[in-house]
């Protein structure tokens, strides 16, 4: 059996493990008082909750040439930045809010996130 045939069946030995639920997403609480807040304020919380933003998951990066690049056709490979196994980031309007790692679930690709940033450490990389 051939490396990549190894790692396929490794692969398909860890997915075949358990197959994880989708997880529920709940009503979100507002960390401020609801009594605290006037009318206004809570018709433009309500409005900003409502704000569309896009997620998206890097696997890495890499750099390579033009030339490099115009030479890619189907089967190529590119190498990444990460090690095989290494979390995921999970972004948010280009902003790096969680790590996480691939799930499949019902035939369709997921994130389980795995360590999600702190505000304050999203905060700290806005400066």
């Amino acid at each position: 059996m051939s490396e990549e045939d190894e790692m396929a069946a490794e692969w398909a030995a860890a997915m075949a493990e358990a197959e994880p639920e989708p997880a529920p997403l709940e009503e979100f609480e507002p960390q401020i008082s609801s009594k605290n807040l006037s009318d206004e304020e809570h018709s433009k919380l309500d409005a900003i909750l409502d704000i569309p933003v896009t997620i998206s998951m890097e696997v890495g990066r890499s750099q390579i040439s033009i030339r490099n690049l115009l030479q890619l056709n189907q089967g190529s490979v590119v190498e990444l930045d990460r090690v095989a196994g290494e979390p995921l980031d999970v972004l948010v309007n280009g902003t790096l809010i969680a790590h996480g790692e691939v799930v499949v679930v019902n035939d369709k690709f997921g994130i389980r996130l795995t360590d999600v940033i702190s505000q304050t450490e999203r905060i700290k990389k806005l400066k």
